[in-house]
């Protein structure tokens, strides 16, 4: 549900910075090497304001992350006392973020921060208040194509565009841009993966004022030994929220 005190779409040209949301469970093997990459990588001049949610890791990821936040006074550490999925992992993130921009990033680095000024930059341009990074819009590198999560996600896009009416290629993509304000004026319900499509639905139900656009990026997926979360589970998750926040929720309204 939208709030109604929501406040229009600013200019673009009052776009100052960027908030970075990377919600984080176990992710030990990969999180600095990201946070790096995040605070290296060319932020088309926005200040940027790294948000990382961990969301009760049993490993060593929140203790990397608030030494990282301790030398460096862009990223703020975040701990859940208990698990509650991306979902929850983001809600956390966006409730605390300031950014005119707010962009998720996963920790796994299967999305690569060097996307960011193509992501941004409709955004920037005027052009869109969100943007949904499509793995699916450029070829997948050959060791990204597992056939049984393209197969998942195309057609849990499709199904999701039948409802929403949006001209979407990847719906499940984690790579999500939004202007600040209207992510921050949205109530998200979802824990797990279902806030994908729950986000979706909300964002469509607001069409025409909200101009959503797709841009092709990169990606390396990985597989399930190397820690990929997602299983089949959410996948009949996601068709319920589909249906959920399309139908039965009023499209977020």
């Amino acid at each position: 549900m939208m709030q109604e005190n929501q406040n229009p779409p600013a200019a673009a040209s009052t776009i100052k910075s960027v908030s970075i949301v990377v919600p984080c469970f176990n992710e030990e093997a990969t999180l600095e090497k990201l946070i790096r990459r995040v605070l290296d990588a060319d932020s088309s001049g926005l200040a940027i304001e790294l948000i990382i949610v961990d969301d009760c890791s049993n490993d060593k990821s929140f203790e990397i992350a608030s030494q990282l936040a301790e030398l460096e006074p862009r990223i703020k550490a975040i701990r859940h006392g208990v698990n509650t999925g991306k979902g929850g992992a983001l809600r956390t993130g966006f409730a605390n973020s300031s950014g005119d921009i707010v962009i998720v990033q996963d920790a796994d680095l299967e999305y690569d921060p060097a996307e960011y000024p193509s992501l941004f930059a409709p955004i920037l341009n005027g052009s869109a208040d969100v943007v949904y990074g499509s793995r699916f819009k450029n070829e997948l590198p050959a060791d990204a194509k597992y056939i049984s999560n393209v197969i998942a996600n195309k057609f849990l896009t499709l199904l999701s565009n039948i409802f929403t009416g949006l001209r979407l290629t990847d719906m499940e993509t984690c790579y999500k841009v939004f202007r600040g304000s209207i992510i921050r004026g949205i109530k998200l319900q979802e824990n797990r993966f279902g806030i994908e499509p729950e986000m979706t639905a909300k964002i469509a139900a607001h069409q025409p004022a909200l101009r959503v656009e797709e841009i092709g990026i990169s990606y390396k997926g990985r597989t399930f030994e190397e820690g990929k979360k997602i299983g089949w589970k959410d996948g009949v998750s996601a068709i319920r929220c589909i249906v959920q926040y399309n139908l039965f929720a009023g499209r977020g309204k």
